[in-house]
């Protein structure tokens, strides 16, 4: 059976993201572990419970075929933290499938794994954050799922089905 870490914040995780993701992977039998900076319950943006059950301290890439960072405001915390960075960077030194959602393609890039990639990311419009998508080394795409090899990205909350069933086609191949 394949395994997915999904990541969320803290608080202020997105909910939409984090329920239709985990629907779609558990729909196609990948099993789903839940992470954030400690264990416990954790309340998204819509207020939505969700149960952490290991820190990510503790997580080894090695135990999981997909690690997910679902996004929301509460993702800005870890847009510079050194457990996200090392569980990315690891996930991807091990051919692990690394992807984001909304907000958290940006914690992708400033872990440094998006250069000369093709990624998408949340924007509101304004380009801010396409552009800093791109000052890390991205090629931005304004589509709701990008794929480049081992890397999956997406917009936000209206792709998280897609974003899950892309996930689950690319585990499952």
């Amino acid at each position: 059976m394949k395994k997915a870490l999904l990541i969320i914040a803290e608080s202020n995780f997105q909910d939409i993201e984090f329920g239709h993701t985990r629907q779609e992977l558990e729909k196609a039998g990948i099993e789903v572990t839940v992470a954030a900076k400690t264990k416990g319950i954790k309340i998204g943006v819509l207020r939505t419970s969700a149960i952490a059950q290991i820190a990510m301290k503790d997580v080894r890439a090695d135990n999981y075929d997909a690690v997910i960072f679902i996004g929301g405001g509460g993702a800005e915390q870890y847009l510079n933290d050194k457990d996200a960075f090392k569980i990315i960077q690891d996930s991807v030194k091990k051919g692990k499938l690394t992807a984001a959602i909304c907000i958290a393609p940006l914690i992708l890039a400033n872990a440094g794994i998006l250069e000369g990639k093709k990624a998408t990311v949340w924007d509101a419009g304004d380009g801010k954050t396409a552009a800093k998508l791109e000052m890390k080394g991205a090629k931005f795409i304004n589509e709701d799922v990008v794929t480049d090899n081992n890397i999956i990205t997406a917009s936000g909350p209206g792709a998280a089905r897609d974003f899950g069933r892309t996930i689950a086609k690319v585990l499952l191949k």
